[in-house]
């Protein structure tokens, strides 16, 4: 068992949620479900917490009422070995949510995703200064990272 294990505060979507982030990523499962008895909190029968890994991490999601709601200051960092994972992910966490910038978006749950190639953390520790300059002011102006866009600013293609 890992030491240090996210958590996650949803509305009443934790099992949905769960359902949903397990499907996008190999070695990702349920494991287990409790769920709220006769005078608990949510309703009988309802996921109360869901333990759940993506790609072998764990994470427990609550349903504990509107009180709480995800912002930016808490995000889940994919990285990414091409860019068709990218896309992918990009494509099916935007479904239902909204996109934002630099690789960032909020999925139909409010969650914040970095949805990021591991090529662009490369592009941009090149030791040409300038080089990496171009790439980060590229990066700055997407919202889904694109590899090619900055692979061209590493080397000065606009």
């Amino acid at each position: 068992m890992q030491k240090i294990t996210t958590y996650l505060w949803f509305d009443n979507q934790a099992e949905e949620a769960a359902e949903f982030y397990t499907s996008l990523f190999a070695d990702s499962r349920i494991v287990e479900v409790q769920r709220y008895t006769e005078g608990g909190r949510g309703s009988a029968g309802q996921a109360m917490l869901v333990t759940f890994e993506l790609a072998g991490q764990r994470f427990h999601a609550l349903n504990g009422g509107p009180q709480y709601t995800f912002n930016e200051a808490t995000s889940l960092y994919v990285d990414c070995g091409s860019q068709e994972e990218v896309d992918e992910l990009w494509d099916k966490l935007t479904d239902g949510g909204e996109e934002s910038q630099c690789g960032w978006l909020k999925d139909r749950y409010g969650l914040s995703w970095q949805i990021v190639p591991r090529a662009m953390q490369e592009l941009m520790s090149v030791p040409d200064p300038a080089a990496a300059q171009r790439v980060v002011q590229a990066m700055l102006g997407m919202r889904k990272i694109d590899i090619k866009g900055l692979e061209d600013a590493a080397k000065g293609v606009s």
